[in-house]
């Protein structure tokens, strides 16, 4: 058999079965989705209950839960150009190096 005889590499391209995909099974929820809705609240509200009696949940004070819902509102407009510009929601200020310093 000739490599370069282009009459045998037709004939062996043809004697190997062509490979066809298999079909994919759907993907299956897994984890809290798979889960019926009142077993994840009632998994989620012991968590809630441990931290609270661990000391370590943070509660809001409406002060504080009126200016994280102040920020979410206004930053979708301020992405799109739209919201305040000079609004107490800012981005954090950029460290400037010190002298001296090499970057």
């Amino acid at each position: 058999m000739n490599p370069l005889d282009p009459s045998t590499q037709s004939t062996e391209a043809s004697d190997k079965p062509e490979a066809t995909p298999e079909p994919q099974k759907p993907r299956r929820p897994r984890g809290f989705a798979a889960m019926d809705r009142s077993k994840v609240s009632e998994i989620a509200s012991k968590g809630g209950k441990a931290a609270h009696a661990a000391g370590t949940a943070h509660q809001f004070s409406s002060d504080e839960a009126r200016n994280a819902g102040r920020k979410g509102g206004v930053a979708p407009h301020v992405r799109r150009g739209r919201g305040p510009r000079n609004s107490s929601v800012s981005p954090p200020k950029s460290v400037e190096p010190k002298e001296g310093a090499t970057e």
